[in-house]
């Protein structure tokens, strides 16, 4: 059989904190996103947070009229949030969990305990013909309500194993991994489309990359973090490479 495609989504967030930094114009999230795209990102990701931390509403317009890949929204399940999504109308939308204090979205979103409160969103969003994701960790309850909320694509939150990776904690990186492709096969076998993020790099990338279950990447802090020193365009390109390499392996 063929080896399934991965897509790479690149997320700009942090072109747009370091925008707000000086509180002017530049540097430019959409001129980051058609970059990327003309380096080989399948898609653009973009997280617009209740306090504009650093994407603005102006942003997503412009990102939903200016590029010619899909637009993943991510938001808070708020009404002032679904009330811009349906406006933009972007290819999908992303739920994750938002609060204030955290640096950055810590943890996967509680579809067992707000299952009452995501129906009718998720209901929304999809009969706007929007896609709906939900930023969820690898748990088997958490996957099973996503399935019966008839979200149809997860996307595992995989920070906690890229941070276990990056400190050197091997028993913990395994015991996190081991939870990702579980999680990964169960998703799949319930027939959502899997996607991940959070925490990833080149060497992680190219590691989930092996899993077939997975049709999408999205990575933001750390390609913009590579990007200072090399460019966006080549650290696309790096990372896809990566990806490439992981991928291989399922054709091998």
């Amino acid at each position: 059989m063929p080896v399934p495609p991965l897509r790479l989504g690149i997320n700009v967030d942090h072109v747009a904190t370091l925008r707000n930094a000086r509180g002017g114009a530049r540097p430019d999230p959409v001129r980051a996103a058609l970059i990327a795209i003309e380096a080989g990102a399948d898609g653009i990701t973009a997280h617009l947070r209740e306090d504009r931390r650093h994407i603005r509403d102006t942003d997503m317009e412009r990102l939903k009229a200016e590029i010619s890949k899909p637009l993943n929204f991510e938001m808070a399940a708020t009404p002032d949030m679904l009330r811009i999504s349906l406006g933009v109308k972007p290819h999908a939308v992303c739920l994750v969990p938002e609060r204030r204090e955290e640096l950055t979205t810590e943890g996967g979103l509680d579809v067992v305990g707000q299952h009452n409160a995501l129906a009718p969103f998720i209901a929304r969003l999809s009969d706007a013909g929007i896609r709906v994701s939900l930023f969820i960790s690898a748990d088997p309850q958490q996957i099973e309500m996503a399935a019966r909320l008839r979200a149809p694509v997860i996307e595992i939150h995989t920070g906690g194993w890229c941070d276990a990776v990056v400190d050197g904690h091997a028993a913990k990186a395994e015991a996190e991994w081991q939870r990702i492709v579980a999680g990964a096969k169960l998703a799949r076998a319930a027939g959502l489309e899997v996607h991940a993020g959070h925490g990833l790099d080149y060497q992680t990338s190219e590691t989930i990359a092996g899993l077939p279950e997975l049709a999408e990447l999205n990575i933001g802090y750390f390609m913009m973090g590579e990007a200072l020193f090399v460019g966006l365009g080549e650290t696309v390109r790096s990372m896809r490479a990566a990806m490439d390499r992981g991928r291989q392996r399922l054709a091998g």
